[in-house]
């Protein structure tokens, strides 16, 4: 499902929405204030993300100008007390794409952020994978089309390059073994070869070569886990 973030300062209503997303099927990471977000949005790719307004210390207000300079794409459903029009309308033009009032029903949030998830995948809402780096520039990743970009710099990359950078993005902090990216290759095969036949070959290690080549300076680095797979992690500055 979605590696999604929930910042909210209420504990009681932060571990029942974790519980009940986490029983949706999702992965998610929890905050009670903006600054922990930010740590967490700087060091991990989240699919979406529900924010309270009414934060201690960084607002969530302040925390969402801050994430819009950053990662313009990313779903984020405002979850708050404050129910006025204006309230509403300040939320939405400062970024988000949905707002949902205190008291409100799971069920109807599960909705909600479902529809932004998928909304959010579409080429016409630009589908694409993004993940900070430590150096300060954005990695996005075309979701449809293989393209890529680093920063305003776009990155040339091949089918496979791509397919291949896309699953890493997807996964960033978390292991991508040689099993997924056989399966990957297997669903799009781009050089006319086979997926299994390329890996039997040592290829798999080329493309890895080739995209640290690329992501070099960026901040992000693709690590080797022996007997596992891949990870792209971001390295210490």
């Amino acid at each position: 499902m979605a590696h999604l973030l929930i910042i909210e300062d209420d504990e009681l209503l932060r571990d029942g929405l974790s519980a009940q997303l986490t029983l949706a099927g999702h992965s998610l990471v929890a905050c009670a204030n903006g600054e922990d977000a930010q740590t967490q949005l700087q060091t991990q790719r989240f699919d979406g993300m529900v924010l309270d307004l009414g934060l201690p210390g960084m607002s969530g207000m302040e925390l969402l100008h801050w994430l819009r300079q950053r990662l313009a794409a990313l779903p984020v459903l405002i979850l708050t007390a404050r129910d006025s029009m204006e309230d509403r309308v300040q939320g939405l033009n400062a970024g988000a794409d949905d707002y949902l009032t205190k008291p409100f029903d799971m069920a109807e949030l599960q909705a909600r952020l479902g529809a932004l998830l998928r909304r959010s995948r579409l080429p016409a809402f630009g589908g694409s994978l993004e993940l900070p780096s430590q150096a300060g520039r954005r990695l996005r990743v075309d979701a449809q089309l293989p393209q890529a970009w680093l920063g305003d710099e776009a990155l040339e990359l091949t089918q496979r390059e791509w397919a291949l950078l896309s699953l890493l993005v997807t996964n960033a902090g978390r292991v991508v073994s040689r099993e997924d990216v056989l399966q990957t290759w297997q669903t799009d095969p781009s050089d006319g070869s086979s997926a299994a036949g390329g890996l039997a070959s040592n290829a798999l290690e080329v493309y890895i070569h080739r995209l640290r080549r690329k992501l070099a300076d960026s901040g992000l680095n693709i690590r080797n886990i022996r007997g596992l797979g891949y990870m792209l992690e971001t390295t210490t500055p």
